[in-house]
């Protein structure tokens, strides 16, 4: 049942369409009330058309099913049949959609054309009861209230979903990150391992041959610690090789440059910050060493502004390239810090492990809150690393 319930998710015209079926079924039961049956037929099969396509193009068939309602009472007025439709109560579903999925600015238009398609209904069938007034006002007052009840929980939902998703982007970057450091001190350990053997095999070697002839004890000894000494690195080199055999797939790096800077600003937005993008300059003909810090600056200061920035945090993100370096500036509004319950508690490291980065690479960051309250994050990061110059 739930793999139907997610298929019918994906699917909204299938489930739209059977409720369309079920209007047209209720609006026939009347037909044979009908004054005039062949006009009230046509419109009994075009009133729940917009139904089907209510969740696809919200707006649109409102609008079609407002028209039709009021094509429909014209009409019938003409032919001299009073006879009401059934399907109309597609009103309630109508402003049910609208609210539930666009907002409670597009319910309210909605309920105004709903009160001018009633008075014209009013005007021109005589005998409205005031029982169906009622009966009408409280019907569209459910709908809003059960419209108003879905959309928050689909709203809490979404926002759930792109939270866990900053989680899960912010948990695979620190695990990449943790590989990177790994990876980093493997290669310090083997450069230890390699320059010290050959420094102490170019030493013995050098005393072996001036002890060749007057000494050949200590020759001897020379060479079996030459010897041994480049079995060892042979061994240490063989085992830190092995380890940095293993790479990552291709889909498993992070995507840097522009489009990775539009990813993060995108998934944060998902999560309920709205965040602010201005680009200058190439940015994706840069060293990677350097789209990554850039890459990592701001991933890093937007999700410190999601957690701790506030209940409606902004921030602003600008990066330009320079003649010789990239600036990076991230700054959020500030605020009152979420509730303990409501944050995404972080490992304390993040301006640390910026200001790691940026020492690597050569730059600057300064970070700290400014007087006004907000917290900005600067960096330049320079277009050539040290180990390029």
């Amino acid at each position: 049942m739930r793999r139907f319930s997610l298929w019918l998710r994906d699917n909204p015209i299938v489930a739209d369409s059977a409720l369309a079926i079920l209007l047209l079924i209720l609006d026939l039961t009347v037909a044979r009330d009908s004054a005039s049956p062949a006009a009230f037929l046509v419109f009994s099969v075009l009133i729940p058309l917009p139904i089907a396509l209510r969740r696809v193009y919200p707006r649109a068939m409102a609008v079609t099913f407002m028209l039709l309602s009021f094509c429909a009472s014209t009409i019938g007025y003409i032919v001299g049949d009073p006879t009401v439709h059934g399907a109309l109560l597609g009103h309630g579903i109508m402003l049910y959609t609208l609210v539930a999925y666009l907002g409670r600015r597009d319910g309210f238009w909605y309920v105004l054309a709903l009160v001018a398609d009633t008075a014209y209904g009013m005007a021109l069938v005589s005998g409205f009861k005031a029982g169906d007034l009622a009966f009408v006002s409280v019907f569209f007052a459910l709908c809003w209230a059960l419209a108003e009840f879905t959309g928050a929980r689909r709203a809490y939902d979404a926002e759930v979903a792109a939270r866990l998703a900053v989680a899960d982007s912010d948990r695979e970057r620190r695990a990449h990150d943790a590989v990177s450091a790994e990876r980093t001190r493997i290669a310090r350990e083997l450069h230890d391992v390699v320059a010290h053997a050959v420094s102490v095999m170019i030493v013995q070697a050098d005393g072996a041959r001036f002890a060749l002839r007057a000494d050949p004890d200590t020759t001897e000894q020379a060479l079996v610690t030459i010897a041994g000494t480049g079995r060892e690195a042979l061994r240490e080199l063989r085992r830190t090789v092995a380890l940095l055999r293993t790479e990552h797939a291709p889909d498993e790096v992070p995507q840097h440059g522009t489009a990775g800077l539009a990813g993060v600003v995108q998934l944060m937005r998902d999560a309920g910050l709205a965040v602010e993008l201005e680009l200058a300059g190439e940015l994706d003909e840069v060293a990677p060493e350097v789209s990554l810090g850039m890459h990592r600056i701001v991933q890093e200061a937007l999700t410190n502004t999601l957690r701790h920035a506030g209940a409606h945090p902004k921030a602003w993100v600008r990066v330009r390239r320079h003649a010789d370096d990239i600036e990076v500036e991230v700054t959020d509004s500030g605020g009152v810090p979420v509730r303990p319950e409501d944050r995404i508690e972080g490992s304390g490291l993040g301006l640390a492990g910026m200001r790691e980065r940026m020492a690597i690479l050569g730059g600057s960051l300064e970070a700290g809150r400014r007087p006004d309250g907000a917290w900005r994050v600067h960096a330049r990061i320079p277009l050539s690393t040290p180990d390029q110059e």
